[in-house]
């Protein structure tokens, strides 16, 4: 575990750093519902900036342990007959379940069914979209009025009800390396748990993962070694931020 940084993290905004030490004091639980192959990143993503993560999938248990939890992602990148069930069985609570929601539409441009299916999601409280240019292009015009859109690329675009902001900060390693782009999406939710504003939620957490992937990228010897060196620094920045550092 790294416990002291080469690197500034000096310019993170003092909004970006005060949520970041809700999220040491608060280590906000964060259920996924997510691709397989993304699995081991997005909770050792989760863990570096002291979130905790969670994906229990089973039709049976996925009410019980999600509705304990800070914040929920559903990601349809591997979508398969039991996260169909189990997502259809959050839904149905979903009034209930009050947490922020992340919904990450991989492919719905080119699959029918998960088109419609993030479009139901979309109706969820509290929900925040995430989803490449490609996909966004595709969903937007079905998208619900006051829904926070983040659109991610080379420059991510977060629009809400009453602005709209971006973010340029990341590595193009990350584009090289699977499941990158679902972290960054577990990442909002956790922000999302200790943040009520979406728009500021969401900035934040792109703003740290880009900022970190920036300081990676010199470190690498290539996309393995990027991977290690991303949550090394998602680690330093999470630690300087408990200890009050930043």
């Amino acid at each position: 575990m790294a416990n002291s940084s080469p690197f500034s993290f000096s310019a993170l905004p003092d909004d970006v750093m005060t949520m970041l030490e809700r999220i040491a004091a608060r280590r906000p639980r964060v259920h996924c519902i997510t691709n397989t192959v993304a699995q081991n990143l997005t909770a050792n993503v989760l863990l570096a900036i002291g979130a905790e993560p969670s994906m229990a999938m089973h039709p049976d248990e996925v009410m019980a342990i999600a509705a304990q939890a800070d914040a929920l992602v559903i990601n349809l990148g591997t979508f398969d007959e039991q996260r169909n069930v189990a997502i259809a069985r959050l839904m149905q609570a979903r009034d209930e379940l009050c947490m922020p929601i992340i919904i990450d539409p991989v492919m719905a441009d080119r699959s029918p069914l998960r088109l419609k299916l993030a479009i139901g999601l979309s109706a969820w409280p509290r929900a925040i979209i995430k989803a490449n240019r490609a996909e966004m292009a595709a969903l937007a015009p079905l998208l619900p009025n006051g829904l926070t859109r983040v659109t991610t690329g080379p420059v991510d675009e977060i629009i809400g009800q009453s602005c709209t902001r971006t973010v340029s900060a990341g590595h193009a390693l990350l584009a090289r390396v699977t499941g990158t782009g679902c972290a960054a999406g577990a990442m909002i939710a956790a922000f999302a748990a200790v943040e009520d504003d979406p728009v500021a939620a969401a900035t934040a957490a792109l703003t740290c993962f880009g900022m970190a992937a920036q300081q990676a990228g010199p470190l690498s010897a290539g996309t393995g070694s990027f991977a290690m060196h991303l949550l090394d620094r998602l680690t330093c920045l999470a630690d300087l931020a408990a200890r009050g550092s930043l």
